[in-house]
């Protein structure tokens, strides 16, 4: 049993964090000035060079450089609240990009100024492109720092014990997140003497109950309080709470009460007087819709012409490996319980449906709802190789291209699956099954039944363009890594 204790680092967040911010900072004006260096050399054959006869050239480009670094800070791209994790970091610098080089274009237009638009044309994609991927680069590094145990904001959680426990897990097993609780507050709880609240193999202390909560986070050095219900503090409670916090220069964070909700459907309203947060209901029809199926239509055609080597030489080596078809195709149910044909390079023995039943004994998936064993021993050596790299699902693509399927969506389910569904489960139907999804990208084959169908009604609450894409990018990476695939 570990005892909570934190490093060095996490007491001094603003240490941290504060070199952190430098760091990118740093960073986008070595990247904007490259950008711009670059565009003035494609365009005009020059280096920045004010005392050349073309010195207004270099001045313009000094210029746009400025508007362009104060365009990231504007748009806040070097926030603490979006640095570090989630995609509104990179949607940040893609807007302060877009504006800024929208707004340039527009002047240059009204005013008749001679600022070709190859100029902007190699400075724009190549700038965003770059401040993305040294975004990226930073975000590797914090996440190697917090993965060690540095780098991490220090919490105190306040809730029942099941509700402090519950955030304590989530965020020992995601430690990326880049918060670890280290004392717990338990309304109802006398002063504190001593007691801990055990948490997986860790035990972190329990400093008193609400009227607690100051001394505690001077004692434990907190700089985050995480309230996971207000009831027991009561309107006028949570409002002093936070203008003492506001005076210790900690973060407040409260929880709303809502599970496996996306922050663009929470919508913060007054009424009356009072902070309300309104839920937005998912829209699965209508522009989204359309946009979904357009973005499915061309990134299936798309990657079926650059996969087709691929898909030719697994097509090759399966028919050479072992006797049978070179496809495999399962019934799933689809959108509104319509069943379909998915498609699959077949990767096991030809009469592996037969051997099942003999082998139900070895089924490793709990519930028993799915079939797994991590050494099937139906799978051929090339049916290995393929589930690896998941070349086994690129025949999906022709699904996709059908309407049958989404390139993001809820696992496709088994008819006996489906069987099982009560009423809330039965909501993964309201969307087209896809070939990734947020199943694939966190953990793929080593999660249980109950954790996926969990992931998948999460998608299906949450389901937007941008998350897609997302995912999309973690499926390459899970892929590549060969991450819960078996």
């Amino acid at each position: 049993m570990t005892v909570v204790t934190m490093p060095r680092e996490v007491f001094n967040r603003t240490r941290w964090q504060r070199q952190y911010l430098v760091n990118i900072l740093i960073t986008d004006v070595l990247v904007v000035g490259a950008a711009v260096v670059l565009a003035q050399y494609v365009r005009f054959g020059q280096a920045p060079d004010l005392s050349s006869t073309d010195g207004y050239i270099t001045f313009v480009s000094i210029l746009f450089g400025a508007i362009w670094l104060g365009a990231l800070s504007l748009c806040r791209t070097r926030s603490p609240r979006v640095t570090g994790a989630g995609a509104e970091e990179y949607k940040r610098v893609a807007s302060a990009s877009f504006w800024t080089f929208g707004g340039i274009a527009i002047i240059t237009f009204l005013l008749q100024l001679e600022i070709a638009r190859g100029y902007l044309a190699v400075a724009l994609p190549t700038g965003t492109v770059a401040l993305c991927l040294t975004r990226w680069g930073w975000r590797r590094y914090l996440a190697k720092q917090r993965a060690e145990g540095r780098y991490q904001t220090a919490v105190m959680a306040i809730g029942d014990a099941d509700a402090v426990s519950h955030l304590a897990q989530e965020l020992t097993r995601d430690p990326r997140a880049g918060y670890a609780v280290v004392a717990v507050g338990i309304p109802g709880y006398g002063a504190p003497v001593g007691e801990r609240l055990t948490v997986g193999d860790q035990e972190i202390p329990i400093m008193g109950g609400e009227e607690h909560v100051l001394d505690a986070i001077r004692e434990c050095g907190a700089d985050t309080v995480a309230v996971t219900g207000v009831d027991h503090f009561g309107y006028e409670g949570i409002r002093k709470l936070m203008w003492d916090l506001e005076a210790m220069g900690v973060d407040l964070v409260v929880s709303p009460g809502v599970m496996d909700v996306s922050g663009a459907r929470l919508q913060m309203r007054p009424v009356a007087g009072f902070p309300l947060v309104h839920v937005e209901k998912p829209q699965y029809d209508g522009a989204k819709r359309f946009e979904k199926r357009a973005f499915d239509f061309v990134f299936a055609a798309v990657a079926l012409v650059v996969a087709s080597p691929v898909l030719l030489a697994a097509a090759v080596a399966i028919k050479l490996d072992s006797r049978g078809p070179v496809f495999y195709t399962a019934e799933r149910i689809g959108i509104d319980g319509r069943p379909f044909a998915m498609l699959k390079f077949r990767t096991m023995v030809s009469d592996a449906d037969r051997q099942l039943e003999r082998l139900q004994n070895l089924n490793e998936s709990s519930g028993g709802v799915l079939f797994k064993i991590k050494d099937d021993p139906r799978v051929t050596s090339v049916g290995k190789f393929l589930r690896r790299f998941s070349i086994d699902e690129l025949p999906q693509f022709v699904n996709v291209l059908r309407q049958e399927m989404s390139v993001v969506g809820p696992r496709p389910p088994l008819r006996q699956e489906v069987e099982t569904y009560d009423g809330d489960v039965q909501r993964r139907l309201l969307v087209k099954p896809g070939i990734t999804g947020l199943w694939q990208v966190s953990g793929r084959a080593d999660l249980s039944w109950q954790e996926s169908v969990r992931l998948d009604l999460s998608y299906v609450e949450n389901w937007s363009m941008v998350a897609d894409l997302v995912i999309i990018a973690k499926t390459v990476r899970a892929v590549l890594l060969s991450q819960g695939a078996y």
